[in-house]
């Protein structure tokens, strides 16, 4: 994630204010500066960031804030409260008109990705909304954007309405609204055309579109790795188009992120989308609030469970469920396993999301290779149809025909045969409310090719562990 050095350090500052038995005036001051300066070297904006400190400084300041209970933990509330309100607060939605179809302009500067987001955006509406969106290839200049962009509709059936590139492109946006009217199309995507910096022809044109029509939208898409510039061209495009929100792309880069803590309180106008990856389907809703709660280390559960939401197939869940209560668990399921949850993104990415996981040292280099997955699959793929059905009946000799089937090592067979036994037994215990013994049973299962170590992994499965007993509780409760 691209906050990940901003996160380390403003733990860090947070954790040694929590250190203290009580919070003086002397500790603030110190604890402020250590904020200042993390925010300025993950190049949040001067002025942002100078308006930011004087805010939480003048919250922070209150006698019944530092002479509280546990002024530490009030403090970070009043950060993560901040950060969340420098970012916009709540999630801003999409502008749809009252009658078909709803219009969005897409603009920006050359590689940013208008067209891969233009993509993501219009597979996420037919996925959500069962929408029928039309794209207007509007980029006449670039070598192969039309190329492009149909290749992109190609891999989500989303139609193109284009006229070659010898055409005005407010021409071509003319006759693809009459083209969408007539097919009903419920949001038309325009692709218009980026430069690699903004010139008035450029933005002559994007006025032009505008003004013909009348867009719901006008999506200003941003390379987060551009830093500052990030922030410089969004100005430039809404002192002259009015944009109505931002989508940033490339937030899993190897940027400090900067950029997205800035744009809304610069500008004023809301990030509405982020892309975290090159997929269609890596285009998520941002959240201020749980963006705040990433950077403060504090984890993201509500994405990462709507991520195993939109992913797991709930009836397959449920029939997983019992065969994990009647310890019937077996490779058959354990490959839909590995299928779902690669669906959801690198793994390592998903661990981050748990609280107080975003910093740990454990994952703070993890790479875990998507290969390591495939091998896995293929070990399984090996067997035979009574093996995968049957996990009991794996022995020496049936390992070494699987070790010779699927091109993999015999001690990878051994080592994921062993923690496919582990996992099952811990499913069980979960499933059935035994906690006890099941967090040092995950010390095994980190040592699977490409997995977090065992110290990771009891660390997640005691979250895991204090949620469940805790809904546990809940539940009783309620029954009584």
């Amino acid at each position: 994630m691209a906050f990940e050095g901003l996160t380390e350090r403003l733990q860090k500052t947070m954790e040694k204010l929590r250190r203290k038995p009580k919070v003086t005036d002397a500790d603030l001051r110190e604890t402020m500066r250590e904020i200042r300066l993390a925010l300025l070297e993950a190049d949040v904006n001067f002025k942002v960031v100078k308006d930011f400190v004087k805010t939480v400084q003048a919250k922070a300041t209150g006698a019944e804030v530092l002479k509280g209970l546990n002024p530490a933990q009030q403090i970070v509330k009043i950060v993560n409260e901040e950060l969340t309100n420098m970012m916009g607060e709540t999630a801003a939605p999409l502008n749809k008109a009252p009658h078909i179809p709803t219009v969005i302009m897409m603009v920006g500067l050359q590689g940013a990705g208008k067209t891969t987001t233009a993509g993501k955006l219009a597979l996420k509406l037919k996925e959500e909304d069962q929408a029928r969106p039309m794209f207007i290839a509007a980029d006449v200049y670039r070598p192969a954007a039309i190329t492009q962009l149909q290749q992109v509709a190609d891999s989500i059936d989303v139609p193109v309405f284009e006229m070659g590139t010898d055409v005005d492109p407010v021409e071509i946006v003319r006759q693809g609204m009459t083209q969408a009217a007539i097919q009903k199309n419920d949001y038309v995507i325009i692709d218009t055309a980026g430069r690699l910096q903004i010139d008035e022809a450029l933005m002559d044109e994007l006025v032009k579109i505008k003004e013909l029509t009348h867009p719901n939208e006008i999506l200003l898409v941003v390379d987060a790795m551009t830093g500052q510039n990030a922030v410089n061209t969004a100005e430039g495009f809404d002192d002259q188009l009015d944009i109505t929100g931002v989508v940033l792309t490339k937030l899993d880069g190897d940027t400090r992120g900067g950029a997205a803590m800035s744009i809304r309180a610069v500008t004023g106008k809301p990030i509405k989308f982020v892309g975290e990856g090159e997929k269609m389907e890596n285009l998520d809703v941002f959240y201020p609030d749980r963006m705040a709660s990433r950077i403060l280390g504090m984890g993201d559960m509500l994405t990462l469970i709507e991520k195993a939401q939109k992913n797991f197939d709930e009836e397959q869940a449920a029939e997983t469920m019992r065969k994990m209560q009647e310890n019937s668990f077996d490779y058959n399921d354990f490959l839909d396993q590995i299928d779902q949850m690669t669906k959801m993104g690198p793994l390592e990415d998903l661990l981050k999301m748990m609280p107080g996981m975003a910093n740990n040292p454990a994952l703070k280099n993890l790479s875990i290779d998507p290969k390591q997955f495939l091998h896995i699959k293929a070990i399984i793929q090996s067997m035979t149809e009574a093996e995968r059905t049957n996990p009991d009946l794996m022995n020496p000799s049936r390992k070494k025909r699987l070790a010779a089937g699927s091109g993999r090592p015999i001690v990878e067979v051994n080592r994921m045969v062993k923690q496919f036994d582990q996992m099952r037994k811990m499913m069980n215990q979960i499933t059935n409310g035994n906690f006890a013994g099941m967090q040092n049973m995950m010390g095994g299962l980190g040592n699977m090719p490409g997995m977090p170590g065992g110290k990771l992994g009891k660390m997640a499965m005691n979250q895991m562990a204090r949620r469940m007993k805790k809904n546990k509780k809940k539940r009783l409760k309620k029954r009584k």
